[in-house]
């Protein structure tokens, strides 16, 4: 102790103890909250690309599903005559 008190030399060494250890172990905490947090971020990261590509997927199956029924539903004989007019063959 740097000087004496009023109160118990063990109280006071007790303390101090508690004191020191917590400076001590401030930077092995802080650590593991850095690494707690990127770990965190890294996974939400790797969640946001797995979750578009999902979407995207489910957008190109539609244009394309929308794409064969826009064939489908042309009209043949109206092609025929239209390809017939635009190559000169009429």
């Amino acid at each position: 102790m740097a000087f004496p008190t009023a109160l118990n030399s063990q109280i006071t060494d007790s303390v101090t103890q508690v004191n020191t250890s917590v400076v001590g172990d401030a930077p092995a905490v802080a650590v593991g909250n850095l690494l707690v947090a990127t770990s965190q971020a890294l996974s939400n990261a790797a969640h946001n690309a797995t979750n578009n590509q999902n979407q995207s997927y489910t957008t190109m199956q539609t244009s394309t599903t929308q794409g064969v029924s826009t064939l489908f539903s042309i009209d043949t004989a109206t092609t025929g005559v239209a390809t017939s007019q635009v190559l000169g063959l009429v």
